[in-house]
């Protein structure tokens, strides 16, 4: 069987990358971002961001119909640039944050799973980079 190239999602958002940095990496900030869609939540989240560390994202349907824990571990840590993880399943992911001017381009790449179709996937993923840049140009935050 042919290897599934990776799916790449990307998104800038109008803040200077130790800003990004901080909010994509600390769980109070997490909880507050990561979902693809309303009708679910983040409703806990555990990071030990350093090479050999792990990660922990509850994902939950807000109904209670159903959930799953999204984690993995770090392979690369390079503050304000890059992380890299390996997460659960032994699929590979990695995001760089570009700062140009004040803002900040961030790119993920990742192993798509073989259960749903990968357009599915990088909507997806693209769907929480984006909720990340509303939660992230917040004027609260």
């Amino acid at each position: 069987m042919k290897k599934q190239e990776k799916i790449k999602v990307q998104a800038e958002i109008n803040a200077p990358v130790e800003k990004v940095w901080k909010m994509w990496n600390s769980p109070e900030d997490i909880m507050n971002w990561n979902s693809a869609d309303p009708s679910w939540h983040c409703p806990s989240s555990n990071n030990d961001l350093r090479v050999g560390g792990t990660f922990t994202n509850r994902m939950e349907a807000r109904d209670g119909s159903f959930g799953f824990d999204f984690s993995g571990i770090y392979d690369k840590v390079e503050q304000n640039k890059e992380i890299a993880y390996t997460m659960a399943d032994g699929r590979t992911a990695s995001t760089i944050f570009n700062m140009q001017d004040e803002k900040t381009l961030i790119t993920t790449s990742f192993d798509p799973e073989t259960q749903n179709d990968p357009e599915f996937q990088k909507q997806g993923w693209q769907a929480i980079l984006n909720n990340f840049v509303k939660y992230a140009e917040s004027p609260n935050n």
